[in-house]
């Protein structure tokens, strides 16, 4: 067993691990360590635990210090100067006339490289732009392009829940959605209901797939034909998964009514991973709907994994 903490470099960040070594360290503090860029100030966020060797990565780095004064308030210093690199690294884009969007400025602890943060519809050629940058800065300079989830990651927001942005609080990584999800848990499959404020697929349709997905198994699909406790026959109208309800259109007296259901008073053959062809008919008819959808599940396969965490 390797005795192990969490540490976080920035809000929601991926979360690395390494070797307390003797220091008394509890959730909350600040660390000092190093990192493949170089001496980092991180929070403690998983407090010492042991873990089997086999799930550490190695070799596992260990803490240099635990933080003291002058680490924080030098990482207070580094906050402001980054503020500042920020405004200098805008002007600079704006004089060699680059079509690129700056979304952050980062020093790295030991102030040994400054990281500048961008996305761009295309590939951009910056190398007279970092030679401007290190002439001010006087140190290494290192511009990243990342792309629109990482953006929204690192500015932030509110969704449309009302909630701040998961991605900002607390996703540290991203997770694979796809529309799959949306039509899984009976979504419109309007792009722009199903869109976060990023441009892509709501990272939040991951959250519950794994409960719809045994949900809906429980169910019968809209279309299929059930027999009922109480011996009648019909076709199943709608179904709410949440509640596990079926309505059914049933013969009584020669006339058809629409009865409700709980799911264990049915019986029916399960038909898994086939969808009623009418249902999807509905949710599919708007040509131009559907090629957003097309589009939209295109850039979320493009849009790869976070360029945010290289420690």
């Amino acid at each position: 067993m390797t005795k192990v903490i969490g540490v976080r470099f920035r809000t929601a960040g991926k979360i690395y691990y390494f070797d307390p070594l003797k220091y008394n360290i509890k959730k909350g503090d600040h660390v000092i360590v190093e990192t493949a860029r170089g001496m980092e100030f991180g929070t403690v966020v998983a407090d010492p635990k042991e873990v089997e060797d086999d799930k550490v990565v190695q070799p596992l780095k260990p803490v240099l210090r635990v933080a003291n004064e002058r680490d924080i308030e030098q990482e207070k210093a580094n906050k402001k100067k980054e503020k500042d690199a920020f405004q200098i690294c805008l002007e600079k884009i704006k004089k060699h006339n680059l079509e690129m969007k700056l979304i952050d400025a980062e020093y790295t602890f030991d102030n040994n490289k400054v990281l500048f943060y961008f996305t761009a519809d295309g590939r951009i050629d910056f190398r007279e732009l970092v030679k401007d940058l290190a002439s001010v800065f006087k140190t290494r300079i290192e511009l990243r392009q990342i792309g629109v989830r990482d953006e929204t990651k690192i500015i932030g927001g509110m969704g449309i829940c009302g909630r701040t942005l998961c991605c900002h609080a607390h996703l540290s990584e991203f997770v694979p959605v796809s529309i799959k999800m949306a039509k899984e848990q009976n979504l419109s499959l309007n792009p722009t209901k199903i869109s976060g404020v990023c441009g892509r697929l709501m990272c939040c349709l991951k959250h519950e797939q794994d409960t719809y997905e045994e949900l809906n198994r429980r169910l019968p699909g809209v279309g299929d034909y059930v027999t009922t406790d109480d011996g009648l026959k019909g076709e199943v109208h709608s179904v709410n998964v949440l509640r596990q309800l079926v309505k059914v259109v049933v013969d009584v007296d020669d006339e058809k009514e629409i009865r409700e259901y709980k799911v264990e008073q049915l019986r029916f053959k399960r038909r898994h991973g086939k969808k009623n062809n009418k249902q999807q008919n509905q949710k599919s008819n708007n040509d131009e709907e559907s090629k957003e959808l097309r589009e939209l599940e295109k850039l979320e396969k493009q849009e790869g994994t976070s360029k945010l965490d290289d420690n």
